[in-house]
């Protein structure tokens, strides 16, 4: 059970599911996810008690679903509680049926093995490997978004080491060394390659990912260099980085007379044998 699977098993008619792409999030009907995996033949009801007992736990999942019309049976648009993946696979933990064990089965796993990453980091590398493989990278595209990771992680530790605060401000330097080098913001560039919540550098071409390591490189090394103290300083190195990897871009389109910046996303660039321009 992967957490692709899972989410697919509820992408069907059977769930009602809608994106949100202000918080690019998928939200899943909790009624009908429930109706799915007990059979009930009234799973409004059995959402009701299941909230109630959630709640004399101490747990917040119920308080903070969202609500959202949604189509219903009757051909109108109703409200209903709905739920984002994290919410919908602690819910999944709480309901007692055999339809929600290989999802219980799964969450272990993937506990486990967080906690052997922590202890021995390489093995986080040695899964990501084996999961580019089943998704039908190659070898060498692999290698190559394994060493983005490792740039991007130089990245980050330097933005740590200058205050700058993860999430949001993480965000906005990405963006716009994003927008310097690709000429997109992120949100742009991943419309472009129509993306939801996969992650931009697993649908990059060699040359895209190579050009997103140069910006983020050379950000690192300017950062180490200017030592900025606030995050306005953070940003124009952010611009500087991502400008520098720009160029680069032009002058290769120049020359090949072909843009690097493509439309073409994992889905496209595969089976494995056609994979020839992400390798």
């Amino acid at each position: 059970m992967t957490k692709e699977n899972a989410i697919k098993l509820f992408q069907d008619q059977r769930v009602r599911v809608q994106w949100d792409e202000e918080q690019e999030k998928w939200l899943f009907s909790i009624i009908d996810v429930i109706g799915v995996l007990t059979g009930s033949n009234n799973p409004r009801k059995y959402w009701s008690v299941l909230k109630t007992r959630l709640k004399k736990e101490g747990s917040e999942v119920a308080t903070n679903c969202s609500r959202l019309k949604l189509l219903a049976t009757d051909g109108k648009m109703r409200i209903t509680d709905v739920a984002d993946t994290e919410q919908l696979l602690r819910l999944i933990q709480s309901i007692p049926s055999p339809n929600a064990e290989p999802f219980k089965v799964w969450l272990a796993k993937v506990g486990y093995e967080r906690i052997e990453e922590t202890e021995d980091p390489e093995k986080a590398f040695d899964r990501a490997m084996e999961t580019y493989l089943k998704k039908g990278y190659s070898e060498k595209w692999i290698n190559q978004r394994l060493k983005s990771i490792e740039v991007r992680k130089e990245l980050t530790d330097e933005w740590e080491e200058r205050g700058v605060k993860k999430g949001v401000e993480y965000a906005i330097l990405t963006d716009e060394i994003t927008k310097a080098w690709a000429g997109l913001s992120v949100k742009d560039y991943k419309k472009f390659k129509d993306l939801k919540k996969e992650n931009i550098r697993d649908n990059m071409t060699n040359l895209e990912l190579v050009l997103n390591m140069l910006a983020e490189a050379t950000t690192t090394e300017i950062s180490k260099k200017k030592k900025p103290k606030t995050f306005s300083q953070n940003k124009k190195i952010a611009q500087t980085g991502g400008t520098i990897a720009g160029n680069t871009r032009k002058e290769i389109e120049t020359k090949t007379g072909e843009s690097i910046v493509t439309s073409k996303n994992a889905k496209s660039l595969k089976p494995k044998d056609d994979i020839t321009e992400i390798e």
